[in-house]
């Protein structure tokens, strides 16, 4: 089979420059006139190495060199739903564990409670063991979620033309799946996706069948390890890896095996007892040109805690890991950790130091079939049921995008402009002023300075203005932008989207003291206009 097998490459490299490469044609120049079928796994087994598609009609191309476009230039509606191959198979592996009627009786109170209980843990920063029965839960209530929140980080990502349609990826903690779903989803299906995950939990069985339901050019495999533990030496030789039915095993691109187009640190380092240790690790295995995306619900804890490992390791010059075991790290990528987005640093040489606490909020999904079965199944008598206790449609979610290269998102300097910085704002109280910022959030004028939303009210008599945090990346305290008089020289503030940045002519500086924070008033004198 060893000469059947180069057989089969050498012609496909061949006719990969002529023509689309057909396996019933390659079987007739292979000696031994191996069937089609066979030609055609080894071709799926080989693509990574050759780099090529396969088709829908059955052929195989060379990928093209044109990046990924954003998700919006070629959808601009929101993500709307889980698709049903997830959400089937999902019901398929809860059936297989807990019976037909999954979601009724014990199974159903068992489901119910383990839902309950982790959540409250993790509200409470507990650790949780994730046993089968949990792994189960968190995919019921947080897949949906979880699979449209990254497709809005990457677009961040896509929109410079920085995600390429030959991606490898590195998934640190994937757990059951939900970024990894999305990742797929995002990517067309003339995308080539080397796809590796790190997942010692029981969400890796999970995981691997979600990963069955995906197209034939997206090249998985599960590395049943901790990241203490990775070496990505190993990718190529299957070490630490699970079985993988595509053929997952590549042994090409040895040149940069330990490297990755875009490493994912999704919704796990709230989790971790060492994360800054772990991020820091994870950007050793950035390839040049590539990221990092970590990403984290946006609850006050875990949201500010994202932030404050973002600014942990701003600056740091990447070489040798600390958690590296590998003397040799001549082909390590080196550069300095630079805040790609959502935040931003408009002022040279200054870093935010305010609380951070900065999420994202897109329409809510349509509810999944399995977590309408489980809530709707809830006994009578069971007091401490409210009706849509067990969906969770909500995207809500922080992220970071760091780069090694020095670019960021927003390529603006605004030293020499005669726009007041924040870090020097109490000198600016009760006067008008301009200054150029971020819009990091959406409204948060219905909510309490501590509740879920994080925001605080910024009218009177019950109706509150609209509110949103801003910032130029200067700033040592909160500061808010409260829209009280709006006109349409000034709507750009409302319809501005999360991480643009936002020009304000004549803003009114005041301080809150029941806050603790500045803020910067919009009315009917001010001017705000969105930056390209």
């Amino acid at each position: 089979m060893t000469d059947q097998r180069e057989s089969i490459r050498a012609n496909a490299r061949y006719l990969q420059h002529v023509r689309p490469i057909d396996p019933e044609e390659i079987a007739t120049y292979v000696e031994g006139s191996p069937h089609p079928a066979v030609v055609r796994q080894v071709l799926r087994e080989e693509a990574l190495d050759l780099e090529l598609i396969e088709r829908t009609d059955g052929t195989f191309v060379p990928v093209e060199d044109d990046p990924v476009p954003p998700r919006t230039a070629t959808d601009p509606e929101p993500v709307r739903r889980l698709p049903d191959q997830y959400a089937n198979r999902l019901e398929d592996e809860l059936v297989d564990r807990y019976g037909v009627d999954w979601h009724e009786g014990a199974s159903g109170d068992l489901l119910r409670s383990t839902i309950r209980r982790v959540k409250a843990q993790y509200l409470e920063r507990q650790s949780v063991t994730y046993d089968e029965d949990v792994a189960a839960g968190y995919a019921i209530y947080h897949l949906p979620g979880y699979y449209a929140a990254i497709q809005y980080a990457l677009d961040d990502f896509a929109e410079r033309g920085f995600l390429d349609r030959r991606l490898r990826v590195l998934d640190v903690g994937a757990g059951v799946g939900g970024p990894a779903l999305g990742l797929c989803d995002y990517l067309p299906e003339d995308a080539l996706l080397e796809y590796h995950a790190i997942e010692p939990g029981e969400g890796a069985d999970l995981l691997e069948a979600f990963l069955e339901e995906t197209g034939s050019n997206v090249h998985s495999t599960v590395h049943r390890t901790t990241v203490e533990t990775f070496d990505p030496a190993s990718v190529d030789d299957g070490e630490n890896a699970s079985d993988d039915s595509e053929g997952d095993d590549a042994n090409g691109r040895n040149d940069t095996s330990e490297q990755f187009d875009l490493v994912c640190l999704c919704n796990v380092l709230s989790e971790l007892d060492d994360p800054e240790a772990v991020l820091r690790q994870a950007l050793e295995w950035v390839a040049p040109g590539g990221a990092l995306l970590a990403m984290a619900p946006a609850d006050k804890n875990a949201s500010i805690e994202l932030r404050r490992l973002e600014r942990a390791v701003e600056i740091d010059r990447i070489g040798a890991g600390s958690m590296d075991t590998n003397p040799d790290t001549s082909t390590k990528p080196t550069g300095t950790v630079t805040v790609y987005s959502p935040t931003v640093r408009l002022w040279a040489g200054e870093t935010p130091s305010d609380r951070g606490w900065s999420f994202d909020v897109r329409p809510d999904l349509e509810v999944p079939p399995f977590q309408r079965k489980l809530d709707e199944a809830t006994p009578d008598d069971d007091d401490n049921h409210t009706p849509g206790e067990f969906v969770n449609v909500d995207v809500q979610f922080s992220y970071s995008i760091l780069r090694l290269d020095g670019t960021r998102r927003v390529e603006l300097s605004l030293e020499g402009t005669g726009r007041a910085k924040m870090a020097e704002m109490e000198r600016h109280v009760t006067n008008r002023i301009d200054l150029t910022a971020a819009k990091l959030s959406h409204s948060l004028s219905e909510a309490g300075p501590d509740d879920e939303h994080g925001g605080h009210r910024g009218g009177a008599r019950g109706r509150p203005n609209p509110l949103f945090k801003i910032s130029d990346g200067s700033e040592a305290v909160d500061h808010y932008a409260v829209l009280t008089g709006e006109t349409s020289l000034n709507r750009a503030l409302l319809e501005a989207g999360y991480g643009d940045v936002l020009s304000f002519e004549n803003v009114l500086v005041l301080w809150n003291d029941d806050e603790g924070a500045y803020n910067l008033v919009v009315d009917e004198e001010t001017i705000v206009d969105r930056l390209a």
